[in-house]
This record gives structure tokens, sequence and C-alpha cells, in this order.
């Protein structure tokens, strides 16, 4: 029990002694007593943390009205497509939200994600507002990833292509390692702001040739949604580069993703037709044939990117491997030197002349072999 006071008296601070030789603001009731005056830096204290709560809770209600909007808007056409949608979003904090769709031909689920700006977090939104005017590659902006999954039974052939807005390839490689397969080319079938990336022209013949009514340059020619599409991919690689080796084949997957800036306000039903447009062109693309030169091209390809995949992922275990054996060694002689400086200096000095002789015979073996 005396321990116990001791340590609440250390952590008690000390009274208050009131002085008289105070002339400002005071307010009195039974013992206790406030002068306004006292207090200096609590109000900007006070001040600082009811801002940084208001700006939390500003921005937070912001990012979820803004993709509660967006979803709600496009709602019913994902409910028409699928047999199954979540009628609400997941939340994971309060800039990350998920949607889930599935129950279609040809397409085994749908992933709705948005990620948005930190508008909560007051230091993160100045930091990332900071860094989108000292770097012109950065641009903090709200996006909207619907990735499809196609079926396993869906006949569609594995390659990567995709549409892609101009002012945002120079950031893709660092974001997409499956559009490293692909060259960038103009078309005259896609607007102006927009490109190609594709692994062979045969491959873009396919995507633009019309499938009954349904053609995606046509859908591609409605400026409504020019301000929000990102891109357009398909892809049958993984988006970041594997280190452990090529995917196994049972868990790899082709993908559709259109890639959105989240439209707010009035805007946000400028991207429905092009969400619709979407569902058209993945039934074109089960229909899409290439030709037989280009499948085996595709082919090739990816065999070889699996065998640098493999080299690379077996040299970099034999590395680890390697430091592990030298960290193992270093850890042993370490122990074994504070063993030695443990000992009398005379028989340190025998181990020491000990050690000496051993590589010297080790070094008149190894001139000898020569």
């Amino acid at each position: 029990m005396a321990s116990i006071n001791q340590l609440l008296k250390s952590v008690t601070p000390p009274q208050v002694i009131l002085t008289d030789a105070y002339d400002g603001l005071e307010y009195r009731w039974k013992f206790l007593t406030f002068r306004p005056a006292l207090f200096s830096l609590e109000p900007y204290l006070i001040g600082a943390v009811a801002f940084y709560f208001l700006f939390f809770l500003y921005g937070k209600s912001v990012n979820r009205s803004k993709t509660n909007a967006w979803y709600k808007a496009h709602l019913d056409i994902l409910n028409a497509q699928f047999s199954t949608t979540t009628p609400d979003l997941t939340a994971d904090g309060n800039t990350d939200f998920y949607g889930f769709s599935t129950g279609r031909r040809t397409i085994a689920s749908l992933h709705t994600v948005f990620a948005l700006v930190p508008r909560h977090d007051f230091a993160q939104w100045i930091f990332q507002t900071l860094r989108s005017l000292v770097d012109l590659d950065y641009k903090s902006t709200d996006i909207v990833e619907l990735d499809f999954k196609l079926a396993d039974s869906s006949d569609v052939t594995g390659f990567v292509w995709g549409v892609v807005r101009k002012d945002i390839m120079r950031q893709l490689p660092s974001e997409r390692w499956d559009l490293t397969f692909t060259k960038t080319s103009e078309n005259p079938a896609l607007p102006a702001n927009f490109s190609v990336m594709s692994e062979f022209a045969d491959i873009t013949e396919a995507m633009f040739r019309p499938s009954g009514t349904f053609s995606l340059p046509t859908l591609l020619k409605d400026t409504k949604f020019h301000p929000y599409l990102r891109s357009l991919t398909v892809t049958d690689q993984p988006r970041k580069r594997p280190f452990t080796g090529p995917v196994p084949v049972e868990k790899r997957s082709k993908r559709v993703l259109l890639t959105l800036d989240l439209p707010s306000g009035s805007n946000v039903k400028d991207t429905r037709e092009l969400v619709a447009g979407v569902f058209q062109f993945i039934d074109a693309l089960t229909k899409a044939s290439l030709r037989p030169e280009t499948r085996t091209k595709l082919r090739k390809a990816r065999e070889d990117v699996d065998k640098q995949l493999t080299v690379d992922a077996t040299r970099e275990a034999n590395e680890e491997r390697e430091q592990a054996v030298d960290d193992k060694k270093a850890a042993k002689r370490r122990i074994e030197e504070e063993r030695i400086a443990k000992l009398p200096a005379a028989e340190q000095q025998k181990i020491i002349e000990r050690e000496r002789k051993r590589n010297a015979r080790k070094a008149q073996s190894k001139i000898a072999r020569r």
C-alpha cells in the first residue's frame, strides 16, 4: 500500500496556489476558482484539437456521401446484370470502400473498389496536396475501379490490352506490371486524348471489331464520360510483378478493369452508359477471335516471362540462403570472439597464434593445389 501511495504522489501534479496579486477576470464557485488569464496556450491547443476533430468528421462524411452517391446511381445496372449484388458498400477505414457482385454468364465476380483522398486526415491531406504541386506525375484524386473477373469457362485468349487516357500513362508502369507487356500506339478510332496499349495489332483489331450492335470505338466517342475514364484494360497477368516465381496455373485469372475518376455532385450519372457498355464489351470479348500466329506469339511470350520469373526467384532464394549462412557464421564468430575476450591474456595469445598457423597452412595448401 505504501508503494502505491508513493506512486500516486509522484504522478499527482502540484497544488496550484492562488495569489491575491491577480486583477483579471475570475469565476468562483464554492471551492473552485477559474482565472482565464492564467491559461495562455490551452485555448490554442483546444482549438487545434477541435479543428482536427471537425475536419475528420467533415472529411469522413464527404467520402461516404461521394461513394454512396455513385454506387446508388449505378446500382440498378448492377442489379440488372447480376443475380446478387451487395446493396451497400463495405468500408475499410474512411478512404476505401468495396462492393461485390456475382451471378452472371461469363463473369465470375465484380469487385467495385473505391480509393478516395484522405479528407478525414488533415496531415495526409496536406501532404498529398503539396506533393501534387511538386510532383507533376502525381495527382491526388478519387478513383473507382470495377474489377471484372471472367469465368473460367469463358473462352477468352490470354492477352494484355487497354485503352488509356494519355495524362496518366507516365505513372502506369509503377502501378501496373501487366501493362509492361504492351506497346503504346495511337489509333484513329479513338478520341485524341486516349491511346491504345496492346501486345499485338491483331488484338486491337479484334477489340475494335463490331459485335452485333455493339462497337467499342462508338461507345468511347461519347464525350460525357471522357473526363472520368482513366483506363479500360483486359489482362491475364497480375497487377504487381511476382517475386516468388510464376503464378500457379490454378490461381491465374483473366480480368477486365474499368478505372474511373469518381464523379461527384450532379455528375454521378455521367458514367452510367460506360458502365453498362462494359458488359456488352465483355460479351463481345468472349466472341473475339485472334489469328493462330498471334495466339502462338502470346503463348511464347508468357512462357518466356515464366522462365525469367523462375530464374529471378531462384537467384533471389539462393542469395537469401547464402545470406542466412553468412549471418550464421558471423553470429558464431562473434560468440567465439566474446568467449576469447573473457580468457586470460596468455590463453588469448595461444589461441591467436594457433589461428595464425592454421590460416598459414590453408594458404600454403591453396598455393600447392595451383
